[in-house]
């Protein structure tokens, strides 16, 4: 009906000037023209024009003192010619109406506020706030200063009308004809194809969009760091695959953290309950391990304590993936040695309270390097290498105590975007009483280093939450729209 309403006052008329003003003169609502509007002007009936007509609306506050008075106003007609105590007056009024009216109506200069007692200045004001407001909502025009200062007391707040003046268009008629959309039998056989209006094919529509798989941000940021370490080490190891799929449970009883170390302990690990235990080590290996922590040996004194077998062989969800490399170590000791590099990008496990920076699982990204006769100065060089490859190549060591690595150093790398020096990883040289045991030769040295990757990650698109990079908290909208990774650009 409203669609034949439009179309039949055009037949007459040369344009609807204003779409508020023909739905009130027809006694149809708005909206209901607004959409005959908008649907006949898709079909090139009719040709709309945005109008935007902006007017003045009371907020909460101004609507109470249109029916009230203003504030100022109140509390003048609150003062007897006699005067009043500050404390009645408020109690009078309440502390709001009594907070803002004294700033006002001290403005305006209608009373006078002594330490104790408040009296009138003059006989008589006028409410021109409340008369200001009422007629806003009447309808009124008021004139630019006004408008200013109701709107600097919040008492008012603009509201944005949108409506259509329409014309014919180049389709119009006075009624409808609904296009057909296919050619049917029954009209070839009655001829009714001849008086057919048929719906133009639009070529230049787009399909339904394809839904497809997308890369998380962490695998594009991966995806870019397996790259950089492969081009680092020049070869693709068979063994980085291997790496990369190692998963769940592991014991600690392969490196030199002690019994009592943070990698131990129930505050900070995951702990299996089934099983609870390892079934099988090799005991060799374990004797030797035994050994150095209780009496040291090969130039250390060890631990000195009473090495817990119960506390190796307890199960646990990796705390850091030092315990990949260390496996990986000792399976290469078992073979005639030659050098090697391992690089390995999985999850670890940590018991930590969750936080915008804290997460209980990560990926942490650990490379290292098995050869004779490496010293502290290739663990740097290697670094810078690697780091430089990221974009930072203005690096800063700094000491720093690991357990199964000595010397050791934190990596501190200089930002160009947040113009500081933030702490990028940790390194070291593996200790003799980590790699001795396992039988690897004496004259063997393995330098390694390791960094998260969610935190470079999360520099590089900008996010400043963890919990909106990983885990159930994603928005899904993030994983179709991330663009790709740039490391080091």
């Amino acid at each position: 009906m409203a669609q034949e309403a439009v179309l039949g006052f055009l037949e007459h008329n040369e344009e609807i000037k204003d779409s508020g003003e023909f739905a009130v003169q027809i006694g149809f609502s708005h909206e209901d023209i607004v959409n005959a509007i908008k649907s006949l002007n898709g079909f090139r009936y009719v040709d709309a024009q945005d109008i935007k007509k902006e007017r003045w609306q009371l907020t909460a506050e101004g609507k109470t003192y249109a029916a009230n008075g203003s504030p100022e106003f109140q509390l003048f007609m609150a003062v007897p010619p006699e005067g009043i105590s500050r404390v009645d007056l408020q109690k009078k009024l309440g502390d709001s109406v009594f907070k803002i009216g004294c700033q006002q109506a001290i403005k305006n200069k209608w009373v006078e506020m002594g330490k104790s007692q408040v009296s009138r200045k003059v006989a008589h004001v006028d409410d021109n706030v409340k008369e200001m407001l009422v007629k806003i909502n009447g309808g009124e025009a008021l004139n630019q200063e006004n408008i200013d200062a109701l709107k600097r007391r919040k008492l008012i707040s603009p509201q944005v009308w949108k409506g259509y003046s329409v014309k014919k268009g180049p389709k119009y008629a006075p009624k409808i004809r609904k296009p057909a959309t296919d050619l049917t039998r029954e009209n070839l056989q009655s001829g009714e194809w001849k008086d057919l209006q048929f719906k133009e094919y639009n070529f230049l529509a787009k399909g339904f969009p394809v839904e497809a798989g997308y890369l998380h941000p962490l695998l594009k940021a991966r995806v870019q760091f397996i790259a950089i370490c492969i081009d680092v080490s020049n070869v693709l190891l068979s063994s980085f695959c291997k790496i990369a799929k190692e998963r769940g449970k592991a014991t600690n009883a392969d490196d030199f953290s002690s019994n009592g170390h943070p990698a131990r302990d129930s505050h900070d690990t995951f702990f299996l309950k089934e099983p609870s235990t390892t079934k099988k080590l090799p005991e060799d290996y374990v004797e030797r391990v035994k050994q150095i922590h209780e009496s040291g040996g090969h130039g250390s004194r060890g631990y000195g304590y009473d090495w817990k077998r119960e506390e190796a062989n307890k199960n646990l969800l990796r705390t850091h993936t030092t315990a990949v490399s260390s496996r990986m170590l000792y399976a290469l000791a078992k073979k005639p040695f030659e050098a090697k590099r391992y690089y390995s990008i999985d999850r670890v496990f940590r018991n930590e309270a969750v936080d915008r920076t804290h997460l209980a699982e990560f990926h942490q990204i650990e490379g290292l390097i098995c050869d004779r006769g490496l010293s502290l100065g290739d663990l740097q060089g290697v670094l810078h290498d690697f780091f430089s490859r990221l974009g930072m190549s203005n690096l800063r060591f700094k000491p720093a105590y690991n357990p199964y690595t000595e010397p050791s150093m934190e990596i501190f790398g200089y930002h160009e975007g947040l113009k500081k020096w933030v702490e990028v990883g940790n390194s070291g040289m593996f200790r003799p009483e980590m790699l001795l045991p396992m039988g690897l030769p004496e004259d063997v040295t393995v330098i390694a280093w390791g960094l998260s990757l969610e935190r470079p990650t999360m520099i590089l698109y900008g996010i400043d939450n963890i919990r909106d990079l990983f885990g159930h908290k994603v928005d899904l909208g993030l994983i179709k729209s991330n663009p790709i990774c740039r490391i080091g650009l």
